[in-house]
């Protein structure tokens, strides 16, 4: 398939079967991450593998983090677990910082956001999909995230990924036309 119709074909899939992500698959979508471009050739990614065990314990620091967030929403509550108790595999992904160095770590996050890019166009490739959460359940701007997945001081959380087996189709979503969002200089 051409990189144009994965691209058109990309999907936020939270809808999945409870069926495990073969070990074959995780490894296919961290290689793909790790073809994405990187300032200097740092590679300043590093994926967390959640499942099994570890993804229960996931879950709870996730209601944790919900019931103190929403305490009067519990429906909300609810409604937000569901996408990380039916998703069979989860990804974190963190970026390298680099001490005193805001630029080389804005650029080090930018190469990460490209590599979970990647590593969503090769998940359609494989029959999978994936949702990317940078807020709420994914726990990213939380502490608890990094203390979970005992990650250094000099790593910053960019993104949790679900991932499993799509239920259904997704259909695809509107966008602007590139026309409306360019100006020739």
């Amino acid at each position: 398939m051409s990189v144009i119709k994965l691209l058109q074909q990309r999907r936020a899939i939270r809808n999945v079967k409870p069926v495990e992500v073969e070990d074959e698959k995780i490894h296919a979508l961290l290689e793909a991450a790790t073809l994405a471009p990187n300032d200097r050739l740092r590679e300043p990614w590093h994926f967390y593998v959640i499942r099994g065990e570890s993804k229960q314990r996931y879950e709870a620091l996730a209601l944790e983090y919900l019931e103190e967030r929403f305490p009067t929403k519990p429906n909300l509550v609810k409604e937000s677990l569901k996408v990380l108790t039916a998703t069979p595999l989860v990804i974190v992904v963190t970026s390298d910082v680099i001490p005193n160095d805001s630029a080389s770590s804005k650029d080090n996050e930018y190469a990460t956001a490209c590599a979970i890019h990647s590593m969503w166009l090769a998940a359609g490739e494989l029959g999978l999909g994936l949702v990317w959460r940078t807020r709420g359940i994914g726990l990213v701007h939380d502490e608890r995230m990094h203390q979970f997945i005992g990650s250094p001081e000099n790593k910053q959380v960019v993104g949790t990924l679900f991932i499993g087996y799509p239920a259904d189709e997704t259909a695809p979503t509107a966008r602007t036309p590139h026309r409306d969002k360019m100006t020739f200089l």
